[in-house]
């Protein structure tokens, strides 16, 4: 049987497991160990921001280490898991289709968001669950003519106690997240290396004087060792792929993007916004999505955030930046273009007056930390790569299964996309090498 090695068990990673998993021999490599949600005790930490301990957003990983954070230019922190599931684990649940811009290069995933649809739990909450600040929130917008849509969510709302920890780890397994995927590929026969970072792509020159992967590098536990494969699927991320096709002299484009987040918040006595399941709806303007979501980096990083945490109540701002930044084995460069600042504005008025009709106060308005969760575009699908889905500077047993392929930034939750990308990467793998 043939060896594949997936780096990454995120949305993409997980899904290209499973699907390959009993046809090679897979092995899943992953840079984190098990995801844990997150348990420390909130009004503890709550207490604890008065004292001034939490001074950078890095210091994250010291309560939660499945959550890591960089920092790019322009101050914005940069979000990513480091753990099994990945991203999926802290992301919030949404079940979007967002392949416009795939759809304009020829490369059609109807068949693959219908055969997840099939088996994933998705569902449109029913606004009898929503506390009160959502509805008033839902109604707001519906006023102010803005047509705000229930968002699709990965949750099983049998399970869920609405306690507004999606972010952090759902602790009743409610929210569905790729490690679902990952134990159905280990169960299938595939291995899981957790706590092995990839180095680097091992290569040689195959006939024809085409390059060919040969395995990867990893160092676990203090040690080296070398991986053998056959097929050699990148599947760490936006920031992780990029760096490893960069330590392995591969060329990645500098067109980054990640999606900035941007919080507008009001003092609201008693709301429990953040014990709301985040985003339960959304609206949709020129280049980004407003949406309900309590922001746990700004709560305990950001001074403007001294409330009680059940007394804020906040709007967030998605946005479709501007590819430009890029990812290099060890350098990561990234801001926001004029575009991207001039929409932030129109999205924070916005949100300003949604607010208002909300009953807050334009001075009692304050601003959330800008930080974003959804990289990728380094290693992006062209038109000409929509039948193999594979780069052809890289080498022919060498894909990416990722965000790193989408052309443009969705300025949306990204994890059905991914997860029906990276089932059609694997499909074009079986047919090519299986």
């Amino acid at each position: 049987m043939k060896q594949a090695i997936v780096v990454g068990s995120g949305a993409g990673g997980a899904t290209f497991a499973r699907e390959l998993a009993g046809v090679f021999e897979v092995t899943v490599v992953e840079a984190g160990s098990e995801f844990k949600p997150f348990g420390a005790d909130l009004l503890r930490l709550e207490h604890l921001r008065s004292t001034r301990l939490f001074l950078d957003p890095r210091m994250i990983r010291l309560m939660f280490p499945a959550m890591r954070v960089t920092m790019a230019s322009d101050g914005m922190a940069l979000v990513y898991g480091l753990a099994t599931g990945g991203t999926t684990t802290l992301a919030t649940g949404n079940a979007l289709r967002c392949d416009e811009a795939l759809l304009k290069l020829g490369i059609d995933l109807s068949g693959d968001f219908e055969a997840l649809s099939a088996e994933l739990p998705i569902s449109t909450e029913r606004q009898g669950r929503w506390r009160p600040v959502t509805r008033d929130l839902f109604s707001g917008c519906q006023e102010l003519g803005l047509s705000p849509v229930i968002t699709p969510k990965l949750v099983d709302y049998t399970r869920c106690v609405r306690c507004g920890r999606c972010v952090l780890g759902c602790p009743t397994g409610a929210k569905w997240d790729s490690r679902d995927f990952l134990r159905q590929a280990v169960e299938r026969g595939a291995g899981l290396l957790t706590e092995t970072k990839v180095e680097r792509v091992v290569m040689d020159q195959a006939g024809g004087g085409s390059e060919r992967a040969t395995g990867v590098v990893v160092r676990r536990r203090g040690r080296r060792k070398f991986l053998s494969a056959d097929l050699v699927v990148l599947a760490a991320g936006g920031l992780g792929t990029p760096a490893i096709l960069a330590r392995s002299g591969l060329r990645t484009e500098d067109r980054l993007f990640v999606d900035p987040v941007l919080c507008v918040a009001a003092p609201s006595v008693g709301c429990h916004e953040d014990q709301e399941v985040p985003m339960p709806f959304y609206l949709e303007s020129d280049g980004f999505i407003i949406s309900p979501y309590f922001d746990y980096l700004s709560f305990f990083f950001s001074r403007g955030w001294r409330r009680p945490r059940h007394d804020i109540t906040a709007l967030m701002i998605k946005l479709a930046d501007s590819e430009m930044g890029s990812v290099g084995s060890r350098r990561l460069r990234k801001g926001l273009s004029d575009r991207d600042r001039r929409r932030l504005l129109t999205a924070t008025g916005m949100c300003r007056d949604i607010l208002g009709r909300f009953g807050a106060r334009p001075d009692s308005l304050f601003m959330g930390m800008l930080n974003a969760g959804h990289p990728g575009g380094t290693v992006p699908l062209t038109g000409a790569e929509r039948d193999p889905l594979h780069a052809d500077h890289l080498p022919t047993n060498l894909y990416v299964a990722d965000a790193s392929l989408l052309p443009q930034s969705l300025g949306k939750p990204p994890i059905l996309t991914i997860m029906a990308l990276a089932r059609r990467v694997a499909g074009e793998c079986l047919q090519r090498f299986g």
